[in-house]
């Protein structure tokens, strides 16, 4: 679900915030995006209502990246019996010109797939981001 729906309070908002600055602190020139997905019924119905979408877009294409766009995906899991919700995973895609080119799952291996995928540089920023994105979202409320 859009990060914008998805900021219903003041914590949450906090969270999202930091997790846009943490990306554009090691991708300065990156445009955040807090509506990725557009707001139509086919796109309604595909979106996750247990996740916070992040967009990235970058000037141009880069061979180091080999995307322009991206998208993070922070899934929760609300527990029943306890009512805790917390993040359980990480999903980042990047797309080219040709639609998704790589993504990088938390959930299994934490490796890329895809046709291509980012330099090593690249991808050990974005897995370092995964952690942060992690703990941020997982670290008890005061």
């Amino acid at each position: 679900m859009n990060a914008a729906e998805q900021a219903t309070n003041l914590e949450l908002a906090s969270k999202i915030a930091t997790v846009v600055n943490l990306f554009k602190f090691e991708f300065p020139d990156a445009r955040s995006d807090l509506k990725p997905w557009t707001n139509d019924p086919e796109t309604r119905e595909l979106v996750d209502p247990d996740s916070i979408d992040i967009g990235f877009h970058f000037p141009g294409i880069s061979k180091s990246w080999q995307s322009r766009s991206i998208l993070i995906q922070i899934r929760f899991y609300q527990d029943p019996i306890s009512e805790l919700r917390r993040a359980i995973g990480v999903e980042i895609a990047g797309f080219n010109h040709q639609g998704e080119a790589w993504r990088l799952s938390t959930v299994e291996n934490w490796g890329f797939v895809g046709q291509v995928q980012p330099s090593p540089e690249i991808g050990g920023k974005l897995k370092i981001i995964c952690r942060q994105i992690l703990e941020i979202f997982n670290k008890p409320s005061i």
